[in-house]
């Protein structure tokens, strides 16, 4: 068997999306089976065929031609069919293995991206609190060095972060 080719995470996350990465490096046999199975699974596929049944079905029935060349009960049709889901339903297998290997490389890009942003995250928190400790230890300072002064200046700049108070409106 072919050794399969992986595109890493690293190779594509920074420059584009990996299905266009992916695209860049599909076989022509899987070019092909990803277009059978978009062929295949389409309502016009579905409108075609059905067109083609209806009008081989009026030939052979009706002596439209000079001889009917599959009469009823359409043996030849069946065998066509046949032969079509004989050739069909690997190809779309093969689509949709793919299409598969794709999603759970995706989910595996997600995970990583959530594991990153959770620990981003987490890091602002850090620092938001550390922040906020930082500022409790000036204004104990100064509530313990008796300065009323000061007080009331932090205070004050308290206050003007906080907006106006919605009891002082009443």
């Amino acid at each position: 068997m072919p050794k399969k080719k992986s595109v890493q995470v690293e190779t594509w996350h920074h420059d584009k999306d990996w299905s266009a990465a992916h695209r860049d490096h599909m076989t022509i046999g899987q070019r092909v089976a990803d277009a059978v199975a978009t062929g295949m699974g389409s309502w016009t596929f579905i409108i075609v065929q059905s067109l083609f049944v209806v009008a081989w079905m009026i030939l052979n029935v009706v002596e439209v031609v000079s001889h009917r060349w599959d009469p009823y009960p359409f043996i030849l049709l069946n065998l066509l069919f046949s032969t079509q889901a004989a050739y069909a339903a690997p190809i779309i297998m093969m689509s949709q293995n793919r299409s598969a290997e794709r999603d759970r490389f995706q989910a595996n890009a997600d995970f990583k991206t959530n594991v990153d942003s959770k620990t981003d995250i987490e890091n602002v928190q850090r620092q938001l609190s550390r922040i906020e400790d930082e500022k409790l230890d000036r204004i104990l300072t100064l509530l313990t060095d008796g300065d009323s002064g000061k007080l009331d200046a932090v205070l004050g700049l308290l206050r003007a972060q906080e907006g106006p108070s919605p009891v002082a409106g009443s």
